[in-house]
């Protein structure tokens, strides 16, 4: 689900329309419904204030109207990196700790020993 600070596309008539940036997600009177205000990166700025459910938020399509509208939460490419650095070495250290290939330790008592 989209959050406070993230940036979105907006989807008109199903083709990219606009980015917007969340910036407040507060409860509407009608439970399981939000108003979510939203900062379009246009020029000049312009602020709406939508109300959604949570579907919605994550992505469903909606009409306002009469046309359709859709949010896609968009991660920024450095993130994305990041994550698949992650992922790369947590897998590489499992499949480490599966082969019994890790590092190994030695003992400074039984070294002294010898």
């Amino acid at each position: 689900m989209a959050a406070i600070n993230d940036i979105v596309l907006i989807h008109v008539d199903s083709k990219p329309g606009f980015y917007a940036r969340i910036e407040e997600i507060s409860p509407d009177v009608k439970p399981g419904w939000w108003q979510v205000n939203l900062l379009v990166l246009t020029f000049p700025l312009q602020v709406f204030t939508w109300i959604l459910d949570e579907f919605q938020l994550e992505g469903a399509p909606f009409t306002m109207g009469g046309t359709p509208l859709r949010l896609e939460e968009i991660v920024s490419p450095v993130v994305l990196e990041r994550m698949e650095a992650e992922k790369a070495e947590k897998e590489r250290l499992q499949r480490i700790a599966r082969e019994g290939a890790g590092p190994k330790v030695i003992s400074l008592k039984d070294r002294r020993k010898k």
